[in-house]
C-alpha cells in the first residue's frame, strides 16, 4: 500500500511534509464525528506551496493519509513534545478546537495504535531516513526542511494570534547557529509576514530526532499560519495570497542551501 510520494531532487535538500495527507481508510472514517470527517487539522496545500521546491533541485516526502491516522510528527511512544501545554498525539482523540475526534467509545486501542504505526508510521519515516542518507552519502552534508501549516487562531493550543511565521529549531539544537542566523536575517529582511523563533512551535519529533549538526545534518521546522496562502474557512488555496508567501519562503530554502 502506497502511504506516501518520495521525490528524489539533486540537492542537499530534503522537505519533509507530514501532514499534508487528507485520506481515512473508510473502517477509520465511520468511527469519526462529523466535524472531524472534514479532516480540518490538516496542513492544507503545503505540498502545492512547496511545489516551486523540486526545481531549486530538492527532495520532497509527502504522506497519503490523514494526521488522524497516525501522526507522523510525533513520537511511536507518544510522548508529549509540549510536556504542561496542550497538544494532541500520535493517533489524535482530540481536534485543535478540542473537540473529539471519534464518535463515543469509537478510539483505537492500543493495539490498533501499534499497527496504525506499523503500517503508515514506519514506512515514511524509513523512507524519510533513507533520503536524508542518500543525499549525505551525495553532498556529504544534509538539510532537512519541515513544512507546517495552522489555523493562525487556535485558542485550545496557544493564547491569541499566532505569528505569519513560525521557525523552529529545538531551541537551537537541531542546525547550526550560523544557519539559524541566516534564516532569521531573511525574516527581519521582509516586510509581509510577523515572525518568531522558537516560540510555540520549536520543531517537533521530526525536527528533533533527525536534526543533527555535528553528523552534517541540519533541521528546520516553519509553521506557517493559514491565512497567509489559504481561505482558513473554506480550506480554498488563495493563488495571491500563495504567490507573496512564495517569496519568502524561497529565499529561506536558498539559504537551506547555502
Amino acid at each position: 500500500m502506497d502511504t506516501y510520494t518520495l521525490h528524489r531532487g539533486t540537492a542537499p535538500l530534503l522537505i519533509s511534509l507530514p501532514h499534508d495527507g487528507t485520506v481515512v481508510p473508510a473502517g477509520i472514517h465511520a468511527r469519526l464525528t462529523a466535524g472531524a470527517q472534514r479532516v480540518p487539522d490538516t496542513d492544507w496545500h503545503v505540498s502545492r506551496l512547496y511545489a516551486f521546491a523540486r526545481d531549486m533541485g530538492a527532495s520532497m516526502i509527502v504522506p497519503r493519509y490523514s494526521r488522524y491516522v497516525v501522526d507522523l510528527n510525533r513520537p511511536p511512544d507518544d510522548m508529549s513534545l509540549y510536556p504542561g501545554q496542550n497538544t494532541t498525539g500520535l493517533c489524535p482523540h482530540l481536534q485543535f478546537s478540542g473537540e473529539p475526534v471519534y464518535l463515543e467509545g469509537q478510539g483505537p486501542d492500543e493495539a490498533e495504535v501499534g499497527e496504525r504505526v506499523e503500517q503508515y508510521w514506519r514506512p515514511y519515516h524509513r523512507a524519510l531516513a533513507g533520503e536524508l542518507q542518500r543525499i549525505h552519502a551525495i553532498h556529504g552534508r544534509a538539510r532537512l526542511w519541515e513544512g507546517h501549516s495552522i489555523r493562525g487562531v487556535v485558542p485550545f493550543l496557544f493564547e491569541g494570534r499566532l505569528p505569519d511565521l513560525n521557525l523552529g529549531t529545538a531551541a537551537g539544537s537541531s542546525c547550526s547557529a550560523a544557519l539559524q542566523q541566516r534564516l532569521e536575517s531573511v525574516l527581519a529582511a521582509q516586510d509581509r509576514h510577523d515572525f518568531i523563533v522558537n516560540g510555540r512551535f520549536k520543531g517537533g519529533y521530526i525536527t528533533r530526532q533527525y536534526g543533527d549538526p555535528a553528523r552534517g545534518v541540519e533541521a528546520v521546522q516553519l509553521e506557517i499560519s493559514q491565512r497567509i496562502y489559504m481561505d482558513e474557512d473554506s480550506f480554498e488555496y488563495d493563488e495571491a495570497k500563495a504567490a507573496d508567501t512564495q517569496l519568502v519562503l524561497r529565499e529561506l530554502l536558498v539559504q537551506m542551501l547555502a
